[in-house]
């Protein structure tokens, strides 16, 4: 039985731009360049993409659950427009202080995605912009892209003053779409 392909993105800095604020309304929701499309391209290739985000703000009392889910049909419709699905989206709500299993660096949110699509953590690429994301996909076995768009030239910077240092398995593409296009190559589909 072969094991469904699988990608797991961040989303904020990965998929859209990356708010300091965080992304609080649908309005606030903005693809970066290219994501859309990489996206697409994945799932034509065969690929199942799952979405695995911190949203503490939601328990910070900034916005909703609703809310969360009206940002997210967004992101799903703009998906769909530019040709492509989003499989799964999951959401940690909590703020660091629960101590939870699903909250990045914690692998939980991805160890989950992993199971309800039968993926083989050695194969799947998880994509995000922070350290947290890089230490999940590590601790859950997969492979750490780094992206440079949101935080992750901050990353970068903070990991080489010793501050965060990143796992040294993790690879750093300039964007989303720009690992998609590397990615792709390399398999001989």
């Amino acid at each position: 039985d072969a094991m469904t392909p699988l990608v797991i993105l961040d989303r904020d800095g990965v998929i859209n731009e990356e708010s300091d604020q965080y992304i609080k309304s649908p309005s606030e929701w903005i693809p970066i360049p290219g994501s859309l499309h990489a996206i697409s391209r994945l799932n034509k290739a065969g690929y199942r993409v799952a979405v695995a985000t911190n949203q503490e703000a939601v328990s910070r009392g900034l916005f909703d659950a609703a809310t969360l889910q009206r940002i997210h049909s967004k992101m799903h419709l703009a998906v769909t427009a530019a040709g492509g699905r989003l499989d799964a989206v999951y959401f940690c709500p909590h703020g660091a202080e629960i101590g939870c299993d699903c909250r990045k660096p914690k692998p939980g949110m991805l160890i989950d995605c992993m199971k309800r699509f039968d993926a083989e953590p050695a194969e799947v690429a998880v994509v995000g912009d922070t350290w947290r994301d890089m230490v999940a996909a590590q601790s859950a076995g997969c492979q750490a892209i780094l992206v440079r768009t949101g935080n992750g030239q901050r990353t970068i910077a903070e990991s080489q003053s010793g501050l965060n240092p990143l796992p040294s398995e993790t690879v750093i593409f300039d964007n989303l779409e720009a690992w998609v296009v590397q990615f792709l190559s390399t398999k001989t589909a």
